[in-house]
Formats: structure tokens, sequence, C-alpha cells
């Protein structure tokens, strides 16, 4: 007969898996991507090696699931705060730029993985998926903003990435120093507001 893992058995191995995940991105947030080993990661979740390498078989595969997770998280943030809840689509803009510089910059080193350091291909993946998220947040205010004849029509895709790579450009250094600075926000801050297209006098009296 073959053998059917009973409930406690599965609900122990999904904890221990969650513990390994959990414990990942902690060594990612202390130390970043470079210094977490699967050894160090094992030593943290007080398992053996062996254990984290049944639940995954390589450093890519737990680590493209550590910064899904992480990403995500982040993302959802900024999502949050940039909704639709009768604010003009500006300081939505503002409001997601300004969660996006001081979340990052609360946790330097976890940010400096997410955005910028070295990694493996699989986790470069997840890296896209969070700039395509940001990406995507961006464009659906910035359209949300022209639909309700708050900002001119213009190409939103195209400016919500320019906004997505600018903001994760200009923190690249400061995240690497690990140098928190309230003018960086602002300054970001502005600099999105700035790219933003405003309504012309003449456009707001004809709408």
């Amino acid at each position: 007969m073959a053998y059917r893992p009973t409930r406690r058995t599965e609900a122990r191995k999904a904890a221990v898996r969650e513990q390994i995940v959990a414990s990942a991105l902690e060594q990612v947030a202390s130390g970043g991507y470079a210094s977490a080993s699967i050894q160090a990661v094992a030593e943290r979740a007080g398992v053996a090696v062996g254990t984290v390498y049944r639940h995954f078989p390589s450093k890519a595969e737990l680590f493209a699931e550590v910064f899904r997770r992480a990403s995500q998280r982040e993302l959802d943030v900024v999502i949050a705060v940039s909704a639709a809840d009768g604010r003009p689509a500006r300081e939505r803009i503002a409001a997601a730029a300004e969660a996006f510089c001081r979340r990052a910059l609360a946790g330097p080193v976890l940010a400096y993985a997410l955005l910028a350091e070295p990694v493996d291909p699989a986790v470069e993946e997840q890296r896209l998926v969070l700039r395509r998220g940001y990406r995507d947040a961006f464009v659906r205010v910035l359209r949300e903003g022209v639909e309700a004849g708050e900002i001119p029509d213009h190409d939103a895709e195209t400016l919500g990435a320019a906004l997505t790579g600018g903001l994760g450009e200009a923190l690249v250094g400061p995240l690497r120093a690990r140098r928190r600075s309230a003018a960086l926000v602002a300054s970001c801050v502005q600099f999105c507001l700035d790219a933003v297209p405003q309504q012309t006098l003449e456009r707001s009296l004809a709408a």
C-alpha cells in the first residue's frame, strides 16, 4: 500500500517550509543576498542543511520565493496608499512615491537586495515582476487621473515605467551606503510630481 502523509505530517512539513522561508528573509534583511547561504539559513531556522534542500532544491529556488513574498509585501503597501479614495491623482502618486522611498530607506539591506544586489537569474525574474507591479500601480493612478480630467492624456505606461525606474535608481546609492535622508524622500516625491503632466488653463476651462 502506498504511503499517504497524514494531515499532521503535512502541517508539520508546511510549518518547517515556512520557517525556512522566514529565516531566509531574515538573513537577507540582515546581511544581504550575498550573506544568505543555505548553511546560514539552516542555522537560523534551526534545521539541517538537508532539510532546506528537501523543501528547496537550490538556493535560487528558495530565494525566488523569498523575493516574491518580500516584494509583494512592499508592493501591496504602495497599492494601498495610492488607492482611489477621492484624492486627486497627483496626491496619490506622491503618496506612492513617498511610501516607496520611506520603506526602502527604513530597511536598506533588504531593499538593496530587492532592487539592485547581484542575484541569481531566478531571483532576478522576481525582481522584474516587482518592477512591473510598481509600474502598473503608477499606471493605474495616472489613467484614473486622465479619466477624471485631472491629468491630460499621455502615454501612462511609459511614464509609469519611468517613475518606477527613476525612484529605484535614486535609491540605489543611499541604500548601498545605508544612508537615510528626509531630503532624498522629498526630492523623489517632487521628481514624480514634476513628471506628471498638468492640465493647462485652456484645457481646464474646456473640461
